[in-house]
């Protein structure tokens, strides 16, 4: 019975996950998108919130499931190809700001 239990906690966090990963999504197009620049800042925060969220709720998952082997559950986004490896000083959701 409490690995039912325990599944479906997991179950709960990983669609917890997966919304948080769309919302950070949804921020990071929503500043590529916009020209006004403390308008994109803010969404760029934003976004860095959830993926600190994600982060975070990916590490539980991981832990009740018994470390970081059984991660696709909760993929990460497919990331765009990089043409410049030099852009690896910064962060992704920077980086793929112009590349759009």
């Amino acid at each position: 019975m409490q690995y039912k239990k325990n599944q479906m906690s997991t179950g709960l966090m990983i669609q917890r996950c997966h919304r948080w990963r769309q919302k950070r999504k949804q921020y990071l197009d929503q500043a590529r998108q916009t020209s006004d620049e403390i308008e994109r800042e803010r969404l760029l925060q934003m976004a860095e919130h959830y993926g600190r969220i994600v982060s975070d709720e990916q590490n539980k998952i991981d832990n009740v499931r018994g470390g970081p082997a059984q991660k696709e559950s909760c993929p990460a986004p497919v990331e765009d190809d990089k043409e410049d490896d030099d852009d690896d000083t910064f962060p992704d959701f920077l980086t793929q700001l112009n590349k759009k």
